[in-house]
């Protein structure tokens, strides 16, 4: 999540705004927030109905915990790219800033 605020003006340069989910409580996400010493993104909760954007987006595990995903949603709100991983790897910034400029092109 740092590499994300770290980048913040390449998302602002492509129109992207981020938006971080869990499927932790609010209280958690706060502390966390103030752990990593703020975020330049909002962070939602998907706690309550327990992971039901995850359960959407077909990334809730059945331990209740959601696989690290990347969804590009257009304007139009149409998925554009997704990039699912294990919680313990984490996402190639660099196909996702490529993804953004092939969506930009559009």
């Amino acid at each position: 999540m740092p590499e994300y605020a770290d980048n913040q003006s390449a998302f602002d340069g492509l129109n992207a705004q981020v938006l971080g989910i869990s499927v932790d409580n609010v209280a958690t996400l706060v502390s966390f927030e103030h752990y990593m010493g703020g975020l330049t993104y909002p962070l939602l909760s998907d706690f309550w109905p327990h992971g039901h954007v995850s359960l959407k987006y077909n990334v809730l595990r059945g331990d209740g915990v959601s696989e690290r995903a990347v969804f590009v949603v257009n304007k139009k709100g149409v998925v554009e790219y997704v990039d699912i991983h294990d919680i313990n790897r984490l996402p190639d910034i660099h196909e996702l800033f490529k993804a953004l400029r092939a969506i930009e092109g559009k």
